[in-house]
């Protein structure tokens, strides 16, 4: 094997303060930014033809909020709990997610993704006894209360059900979270302190958080409050969020990373605001004047390629191109007018974003060159929900292209045992890392050991240092002459025609009439029915076939013959993911054509 070979780490860059836990945090910001506004909530008073009204919500009532309704909830004897959140993106989810976190005992979030019966064995799992959910999710909450009520059904262990988003108690017993917060008032006037003085424990377990679970069954993973204050002290670091920014809450919540970034999102002083559904997010973009956003690389491609058929329908490609040559050239001699040159399709987005931040999985590197043509930033980062979740990013003075970055400040990271092309396993020690796997000892040492967190994820550094991902060691094709084979570094090259939604390489045992039993190389591919007729003119099944081939053959002749597509298959309809928008890889290596 192979000497581990480190990695650099990212130089501290802006003033940032770790916070011991989040109820400090929530404590700073009220005094640092107090009567700022930390949430713009929308709220439709009429009918649709009435305009809406906007409430903002101060660092100072924030605070107040968490106060009045951990209040509340004491009264209904809830200390010490386990409480389950499933519910959209809102200003009550985070209200729940802060107060139970502020002391009143340990945090789930729920994926609202999922059917009834994994939440529910999320819910059984994790000995949750208090659920809180909003109006779309109450037919769970009275499935799990009735079936509590049959003795021929397994139960969970919830006997307080608090919905967030409703005025009045429910008659069934639903508690709401008006109420709580009226109670945890009049308690507070009358001299009650009783929960600010909880006690919150950096070290115990606070959330447990199921994995998305892409290649196995899902896991709970235990986080501390100091796993993730030290990821956020990190992120400010290095990332330059400002005071003011406004950033759009994209990422659900019950994820690592869009927890962990609203939190950053505190830190800095932000406003956060609330997509109407992704069919408005562009009209919310102009609505708020977004400057920040943390996304997924497949909404971030699509918002990019919605962009372009802007411009292509406007008959302006050949104007842009040429807007593009140009300020490029400029910015050789540190002239930069892109944010000028580029200001009406800026406006199509609200005129103000400046940075996005991806996540989750590798952007496609044409998307990154393009909104930064236009005078967008774009950061990617790289991490897993056992560390809290970030490992490494990028930030303006290191970066390269397809890379993840250098290691966040004082994370310990490695290329484990890299092999003769310097490839090998990430490997990370740091304050961020998971507590374990709860009540799973077995899964736990499989992934730590000996103090350092093995990701399943495989790299190599360039000169710079910088960690280029080639793939999870699980999807690593491994054929008969030796050679392996990493399915994403294919993938990427395959996403880059223009008609190309989605893509997955995979082995398979070649064919009949083969004496060598070798894996060939198999690409699923998703095109765009619309690209495909208006760009290419290619509208029967042989057509299209016919223009994806000679593609494919373009790729096979610049790349070893090892590598090469062997077969395909192509359909239009979208692949099986999970919610935070990874293909589930091996569901769909199963699947057949939908041709």
């Amino acid at each position: 094997m192979s000497e581990n070979k480190q990695v650099k780490q990212l130089k501290p860059l802006y003033p940032a303060v770790e916070h011991e836990n989040v109820r400090a945090l929530l404590e700073y910001t009220a005094e640092k930014y107090g009567d700022d506004a930390v949430f713009i909530i929308k709220e439709k008073k009429g009918g649709r033809k009435e305009a809406p009204v906007y409430r903002n919500i101060s660092y100072k009532e924030l605070r107040e909020d968490v106060r009045r309704l951990g209040t509340g909830m004491m009264a209904e004897g809830i200390s010490s709990a386990r409480i389950a959140i499933i519910g959209e993106n809102s200003y009550q989810w985070q209200l729940a997610y802060l107060t139970a976190m502020s002391g009143l005992g340990i945090c789930v979030p729920l994926d609202k993704g999922l059917p009834y019966t994994e939440l529910k064995t999320s819910i059984q799992k994790s000995g949750c006894n208090v659920l809180i959910f909003d109006k779309k999710h109450e037919s769970l909450a009275e499935q799990l209360r009735s079936e509590a009520a049959d003795p021929m059904s397994t139960p969970t262990a919830v006997s307080i059900y608090i919905c967030m988003d409703k005025d009045d108690d429910d008659e069934g017993g639903f508690l709401s979270f008006s109420r709580l917060l009226k109670v945890g008032s009049d308690k507070i006037a009358s001299g009650s302190t009783a929960f600010d003085r909880l006690q919150v424990n950096r070290e115990a377990l606070s959330n447990l958080i199921f994995t998305s679970g892409t290649t196995s069954a899902a896991k709970a993973v235990m986080l501390n409050q100091r796993n993730i204050m030290y990821n956020i002290y990190s992120l400010q670091l290095t990332e330059d969020i400002r005071h003011g920014d406004v950033n759009i809450a994209l990422l659900p919540y019950h994820h690592t990373f869009g927890a962990t970034g609203q939190l950053l999102m505190y830190a800095c002083g932000v406003t956060t605001v609330f997509c109407d559904g992704l069919k408005y997010l562009q009209k919310n973009f102009v609505e708020y004047h977004v400057s920040v956003f943390i996304g997924v690389p497949l909404l971030m491609e699509a918002m990019y390629k919605k962009i372009m058929a802007g411009i292509r329908k406007q008959g302006k490609e050949k104007t842009f191109k040429r807007g593009v040559t140009l300020s490029r050239a400029l910015r050789k001699v540190k002239i930069d007018v892109r944010r000028k040159l580029f200001k009406d399709v800026l406006n199509e987005l609200g005129g103000n974003l400046r940075m996005v931040v991806s996540g989750a999985s590798a952007l496609d590197s044409a998307v990154i060159r393009g909104y930064e043509d236009l005078g967008v930033e774009v950061v990617q980062g790289y991490g897993m929900t056992e560390s809290a979740p970030v490992i490494s990013a990028e930030n303006p003075f290191n970066r390269a292209p397809g890379s993840i970055g250098l290691a966040m400040p004082g994370m310990d990271v490695q290329i484990a045992d890299p092999d003769e092309e310097g490839i090998g396993e990430i490997i990370v020690r740091s304050p961020s890392v998971m507590m374990g796997y709860y009540q799973d000892e077995a899964e736990t040492a499989k992934v730590i050991r000996n103090g350092w967190l093995h990701t399943g994820d495989l790299a190599y550094l360039d000169e710079k240092g910088c960690i280029h991902i080639t793939g999870r060691s699980k999807n690593v094709i491994v054929l008969k002459n030796g050679k392996n084979v990493y399915p994403e570094e294919i993938e990427t090259i395959i996403a880059e025609l223009p008609y190309v939604k989605e893509n997955i390489v995979f082995g398979e045992v070649r064919r009949e009439g083969a004496d060598d039993k070798d894996e060939v190389l198999v690409a699923k591919i998703v095109y765009d029915e619309d690209i495909m007729k208006d760009v290419y003119n290619a509208v029967t099944g042989e057509q299209i076939r016919e223009t994806v081939e000679k593609d494919i053959d373009r790729i096979n002749s610049n790349m070893p013959k090892y590598k090469h597509v062997h077969r395909l298959i192509l359909q239009t309809e979208e692949m099986s993911k999970t919610t935070t928008g990874k293909v589930k890889r091996y569901e769909e290596r199963n699947r057949g054509s939908h041709d």
